[in-house]
């Protein structure tokens, strides 16, 4: 059917939990075209791939609206397993290799060549011989249509980040069925003529005849490879264009522009001296590396932290709060702060309101007044009786509820009272605990990561507010790190972004979007200040 395009999405919506996450998203992909898809943290990319890939995820949530039709007829994969069965392979952002098997045993895993036997015929496969020649063949071939050399028989574990990357992706070519391969930031990993490599590699199979669906973060990546565009904002389709003469700003626009005139801080204030500086840090945190960090943050000022997932901006505040391994100086006002020890961080000044408030942030099981209170408690001493002349000591349990009905007013936080558990709470009023619990520190710099995620629109403006109060009222400076770029340009003084490890570039909110744009891309020359 001449004309028939391989896939079509149309008006594909999805809900978690009562909060949209797409609406009405449409697009189609020809055999042979190379569709890039691009938006910022939470724009619906990775939803959208797991609708489009069958996941468990989204049946276990109420499935989506709309349909999907591969070849023109309709199409609702259960599963992966369908997906493939179909044609349709993706290559997920975390690996999912097995590190003690060869490149050649993960590349034809659950599809190995065998060679029966009397055993096997009677008994099944389980008694069958591999064909290791055949295997090592078959992978050689998939491997070198991706323009690289890795031998059959490496083993994973053995092998280079970048080269696991490609042994992912040579797994699902080497599937004879496949029609369209789904990538979700394949270079995110890659080194730049890694990435190189690979880019050239996709247009070979376009030209082949298999669709590609290409998610990235690299608009300059983008500009090479595509053949069309689809922007996602806000689990919209903004647009959806041909890449004819398209700049990286032009991209860069469509993602985070939106009219944000109203929502920037009112007003631009005079701040000088510097209370926290970093210089060169880097931090090992897992999916999150820092590699070198400097930046310094003045008295009383919200300093935000911004970017794309994994590119390093929640290492920063883990890595200085000795969460992970970390190194480099740090210092507040004038004094170093010891890296690698949480105590002695809280100890100088400092408190840490973490991005996973359910983990680390809250003792789920305790009352309201336990949370509140726990910090101050551990750190400074306070709430505690002596008895015995200081032989031992016991919690003044009436005190401590005390200062918890006062932050359950001041932060307005829906509760029975302070003897509620935890875990009872929305998420928006579990928010208000954890930063009521950096707050009763009174700390002189409070890092914050990631304030308002998982929690609905109005308890985002609550608690953005109520960190704009802490500010304001008491003086205290702030490093908020989001992934939302609204919600930086709303309180902050000042804006890093940070790529790769690196801070790409520090902008006033009020800098055009684009801007911020280049700089996620990392393909921006400004210079830091």
């Amino acid at each position: 059917m001449a004309g028939t395009p391989l896939l079509r999405l149309e008006n594909i919506s999805k809900d978690f939990y009562g909060t949209t996450v797409l609406s009405d998203v449409n697009f189609s992909i020809e055999r042979g075209q190379i569709v890039c898809l691009v938006g910022e943290n939470g724009a619906g990319k990775t939803t959208l791939m797991h609708i489009l890939f069958g996941m468990p995820d989204i049946a276990q949530t109420g499935g989506f609206g709309g349909q999907l039709y591969l070849e023109d007829k309709p199409v609702l994969f259960s599963s992966p397993f369908d997906a493939l069965d179909a044609g349709i392979a993706l290559v997920h952002q975390e690996f999912s290799l097995i590190p003690g098997f060869t490149a050649a045993e993960n590349i034809a895993l659950n599809r190995e060549p065998v060679k029966q036997s009397i055993g096997s015929l009677i008994f099944g496969n389980r008694l069958a011989t591999l064909k290791r020649e055949l295997m090592d063949e078959q992978a050689e071939q998939a491997i070198a249509k991706l323009g690289v050399s890795i031998k059959p028989e490496t083993i994973v574990a053995e092998m280079p980040v970048g080269h696991k990357q490609f042994t992912e992706i040579a797994r699902e070519i080497s599937r004879t069925t496949v029609k369209l391969l789904v990538l979700d930031e394949p270079t995110a990993v890659l080194t730049e003529s890694e990435a190189d490599i690979l880019l050239a590699s996709l247009k070979t199979l376009a030209k082949e005849g298999i669709a590609i669906i290409f998610i990235s973060h690299r608009l300059y990546e983008v500009t090479k490879i595509a053949d069309r565009i689809v922007v996602l904002r806000d689990g919209v389709v903004v647009k959806n264009v041909e890449n004819k003469e398209l700049g990286v700003q032009d991209i860069a626009g469509w993602m985070v522009g939106r009219d944000m005139a109203a929502a920037l801080r009112p007003s631009a204030r005079t701040l000088s001296g510097t209370l926290f500086s970093v210089e060169h840090l880097w931090v090992d945190m897992p999916g999150e590396t820092v590699r070198d960090v400097s930046f310094s943050v003045k008295p009383e000022e919200i300093f935000g932290i911004g970017g794309l997932a994994g590119q390093g901006k929640l290492g920063i505040p883990a890595g200085i709060m000795g969460l992970y391994a970390a190194g480099g100086t740090v210092n507040l006002d004038g004094f170093p702060v010891t890296l690698g020890n949480p105590k002695k961080a809280l100890d100088s000044g400092m408190a840490f309101v973490s991005e996973d408030r359910r983990g680390i942030g809250l003792l789920l099981d305790e009352s309201l007044y336990w949370n509140i209170a726990f910090g101050v408690m551990q750190t400074k001493g306070d709430y505690l009786q002596s008895y015995c002349g200081g032989i031992f000591h016991l919690r003044n349990e009436k005190s401590m509820q005390a200062l918890a009905r006062e932050y359950i007013e001041k932060l307005a936080i829906k509760c029975t009272g302070p003897r509620q558990a935890a875990k009872e709470l929305s998420g928006g009023n579990q928010q208000k605990i954890c930063l009521a619990k950096a707050f009763a520190l009174k700390p002189r710099l409070l890092l914050v990561s990631e304030p308002t995620r998982g929690i609905d629109i109005g308890a985002k403006r609550i608690v953005l507010d109520t960190l704009l109060a802490q500010n304001r009222d008491t003086g205290t400076t702030i490093v908020m790190v989001s992934s939302e770029l609204e919600e930086l340009r709303s309180i902050c003084d000042r804006i890093a972004i940070v790529s790769e490890g690196h801070i790409a570039g520090i902008l006033p909110p009020d800098a055009p979007p684009a801007e911020f744009g280049l700089l996620m891309a990392a393909s921006a020359d400004t210079t830091c200040s």
